[in-house]
C-alpha cells in the first residue's frame, strides 16, 4: 500500500495525525504528507473525526500505537489542556494545545521524540502539549496583509479558544486596542479582564468600534457551512470601517466575510497562512528538521484553490 506522497507504507511507517469535530475540511493531511516526503521520512499524517467526549480516549490510543505526534483542531485545544503529561511554555502563555509530541524516557532519563527510539520504545511514554497557533496567526496577518499590528485597533469576532489565544496574542505583540465581540457578551467580558491583567497597556472594550478600525478578525467558524451567517452585526458595525480583514477559516477560500470585505474595498486575506505557520512549527517540533514550508504551502494552495497561486 502506498500512500499520496513518499515510499510505500511498511511495517517501519509511523504515524501523525489531526484530531478535530469537524475535521474533514482540513487540509493538514495534504500539507504535512508534502512536508514530510520533502524531508524523507517514512510517516504518514491522518485526519480523525474525534468526538470531545473521546478525545482522552483517542489521545491514549495515539500513545498506545506510538504516533509521533498529533495537532488539534476544534474542539480539542481547550480540553487537552487538562489532559497531556506536560505543557511547554507556549501552551501555558496561550492557555490551548494544538499540537502534541510523543515522548520517551531514555535509560540515562531523558525525555527524547518517540521518532529517535529506533529500536524498541521505552516506558513510559508521555504526551507533550504546545502551541504553535499564536504565532502562526500573527506571523500571517504581518505576510499577508502586509500589516505592522503595533499600535493598530483590532475587532475580534469570537472569544472562544481561537479568539482567545488570538486576543491575547494580539495584545502581546502591542495592539493599541481591541474590540471583543461575542456571541455571549460573558466570555467577552471575561478575555476583557484577562486582558487588562496581562497586558495593561492595550485598551479593551467589548463591542464594536464606533470609528475605523485597522483589522477586523474573525476567530468565529460563521462561514464554514453554506448558508451561515456573517460573523458580525450589520446594524453595529460596516466593513467599510476596517482597512483589512482576516478570516481565520481557509475552506471556502473566500467565505462570504471575504467577500463582502472585499466588496467594500478592504484588504483581505484567509486561513491558509496560519494553517501553513502552525503545522510547520508542529512538524519541526515533531521531527526536529527545518520544515520545507514552500512545499507545505504549494500542497496547501493545490489541495484548496486547486492549484498553486
Amino acid at each position: 500500500m502506498s500512500g499520496q506522497f513518499g515510499e510505500p507504507i511498511d511495517a517501519a511507517t509511523r504515524y501523525c495525525a489531526v484530531y478535530g469535530d469537524p475535521v474533514r475540511h482540513s487540509a493538514s493531511p495534504a500539507m504535512q504528507n508534502a512536508g514530510i516526503a520533502e524531508l524523507g521520512l517514512n510517516w504518514r499524517y491522518l485526519a480523525f473525526e474525534v468526538h470531545p467526549d473521546s478525545l482522552q480516549e483517542a489521545l491514549v490510543g495515539a500513545k498506545a500505537m506510538e504516533f509521533v505526534g498529533l495537532n488539534l483542531t476544534v474542539p480539542h485545544k481547550l480540553l487537552a489542556m487538562e489532559m497531556v503529561d506536560i505543557l511547554d511554555d507556549s501552551a501555558r502563555e496561550w492557555g490551548a494545545v494544538n499540537t502534541i509530541r510523543f515522548e520517551a524516557l531514555t535509560a540515562k532519563g531523558e525525555w527524547v521524540p518517540l521518532h529517535l527510539c529506533q529500536d524498541e520504545i521505552t516506558r513510559p511514554v508521555r504526551a507533550h502539549g504546545f502551541n504553535t497557533d499564536a504565532d502562526a496567526v500573527t506571523r500571517a496577518i504581518r505576510e499577508d496583509l502586509s500589516l505592522a499590528l503595533e499600535r493598530k485597533r483590532v475587532l475580534l469576532l469570537g472569544a472562544g479558544g481561537a479568539g482567545r489565544v488570538a486576543a491575547l496574542k494580539l495584545a502581546a505583540e502591542g495592539v493599541a486596542e481591541l474590540f471583543l465581540v461575542n456571541r455571549t457578551s460573558a466570555k467577552a467580558e471575561a478575555l476583557q479582564a484577562e486582558i487588562g491583567q496581562r497586558f495593561p497597556k492595550v485598551r479593551t472594550t467589548v463591542g464594536y468600534p464606533k470609528a475605523e478600525v485597522d483589522l477586523a478578525l474573525n476567530a468565529t467558524s460563521l462561514g464554514l457551512k453554506a448558508g451561515d451567517p456573517l460573523p458580525f452585526a450589520s446594524a453595529d458595525f460596516a466593513l467599510k470601517q476596517a482597512e483589512a480583514v482576516y478570516d481565520m477559516i481557509y475552506r471556502p477560500a473566500e467565505t462570504p466575510f471575504l467577500q463582502a470585505a472585499r466588496q467594500a474595498g478592504c484588504k483581505t486575506a484567509n486561513g491558509l497562512g496560519m494553517l501553513l505557520y502552525q503545522g510547520a512549527k508542529a512538524l519541526e517540533l515533531w521531527s526536529g528538521l527545518n520544515p520545507p514550508i514552500n512545499t507545505m504551502r504549494m500542497a496547501l494552495e493545490q489541495n484548496i484553490y486547486g492549484k498553486p497561486r
